[in-house]
């Protein structure tokens, strides 16, 4: 399969990687991670509620799922450098918007600008970006991007939070907007390659021989691959919100439970370095089948309410959703090839990023009302949904 590498000069990929990393680390830290830190100083300051101040972060995720689709037709037609840019104006943006914050109307607004910027700066529109211009070699390139992503919580948590302490969470947020202007905005305009028309005028792209030519059959290989990820993000997005919640429920006390709750970071690392260096020659749809075992097994063993097994549990459960992450950007590229891979990325997102947004409401009140272990067997449910789906997606 040809690809922007093979017709134009070759790409430095360890550069771009590495550049569409910190680009990344930067735009998780100020959307998906934001709340956590932001949250009770909002709060404090201004009197809204904990929960309206967080269901900015549910609604920017019900924009970026609209936006998604959109989004991918962009990359496909233009590719990922003129999206991505705007992603960093997008961010800063709303960032901007959210320090001058005086009600919560102009809060929502801010969180709609944001919303905007993460479907056309998060993994998604990334893996679009790196699977436009490297093709069936993007897969090592998405593992690499997923395993510097990965550092976001760790750099962008202590990073925010010491931000807040010394000079506020307005002044902070003002901080981000001129970090997205002076780091992100430069890392995606001078670091991705620029491409010119289309990838099917430039750069002929086959059908990958995984499905069979029928559209029938690759509607259902699709919408079966949408309904895994999007299961999958239902719980994924649950368990990052309720975990210590669902612990402290089981009788785990609340240090241990921190303890426990620091597995999956380290867990998600260690998982994606095996997928780089051990699992590479696996076909994706294999990688995502162990990925899936995994969080269920993980998700299983919290059931006993053991500490001890607790923390194996966590370990499998991050080592699961860590290759699930790669597993998201090279199974679409592997079954369906790259032509249209943008798009195909922007329908899959939008699903997910509703569950996303949902999942953890939805957890919420099943949390309130039934306890942690109905909660627990719920996902396990989901996730033995996911993974009997998986087995009907091609593997060779």
């Amino acid at each position: 399969m040809k690809n922007l590498e093979s017709s134009q000069q070759p790409i430095n990929r360890f550069r771009l990687v590495w550049a569409l990393g910190i680009a990344q680390i930067l735009a998780w830290s100020s959307t998906y991670y934001l709340p956590a830190v932001l949250a009770t100083p909002i709060t404090k300051e201004t009197g809204w509620s904990v929960t309206s101040v967080v269901i900015g972060l549910s609604w920017g995720l019900l924009v970026a799922g609209a936006c998604s689709p959109m989004v991918g037709r962009w990359i496909d037609r233009n590719g990922g450098r003129p999206v991505l840019a705007a992603s960093s104006l997008l961010l800063a943006m709303g960032m901007l918007l959210m320090g001058l914050a005086s009600n919560l109307a102009v809060y929502y607004l801010a969180w709609t600008l944001i919303g905007a910027g993460m479907a056309a700066g998060l993994y998604d529109a990334a893996f679009s970006t790196l699977g436009r211009l490297l093709g069936d070699h993007a897969r090592a390139s998405m593992t690499g991007l997923t395993l510097l992503g990965g550092f976001a919580s760790t750099l962008g948590w202590p990073l925010i939070a010491g931000l807040e302490h010394q000079i506020g969470w307005r002044y902070s947020c003002f901080a981000l907007a001129a970090m997205h202007l002076v780091v992100g905005l430069p890392i995606h305009l001078l670091t991705i390659p620029s491409e010119k028309g289309p990838p099917a005028e430039s750069a002929p792209l086959t059908s990958p021989p995984s499905i069979p030519s029928s559209s029938k059959l690759t509607n259902r290989i699709f919408i079966l691959l949408a309904a895994l990820l999007t299961f999958q993000s239902l719980v994924i997005s649950s368990v990052s919100v309720h975990l210590l919640d669902v612990l402290k429920l089981l009788g785990i006390a609340t240090s241990t439970a921190l303890a426990i709750g620091m597995m999956i970071g380290p867990s998600q690392v260690m998982a994606r370095l095996a997928e780089f260096s051990i699992g590479r020659n696996l076909h994706p749809t294999w990688s995502a089948r162990i990925a899936i075992l995994l969080c269920g097994v993980g998700i299983a063993l919290l059931l006993p309410a053991i500490p001890w097994l607790a923390f194996v549990a966590l370990a499998l459960y991050g080592a699961g959703n860590g290759i699930l992450t790669i597993a998201r950007g090279t199974l679409p590229l592997a079954l369906f090839g790259a032509d249209g891979y943008g798009a195909r990325m922007g329908l899959l997102a939008r699903p997910m990023l509703i569950a996303q947004a949902v999942g953890p409401v939805a957890a919420a009140l099943a949390l309130e009302r039934f306890g942690s272990i109905p909660l627990l067997v719920g996902m396990c449910i989901l996730v033995a949904i996911s993974f009997i789906t998986s087995l009907a997606l091609p593997a060779k």
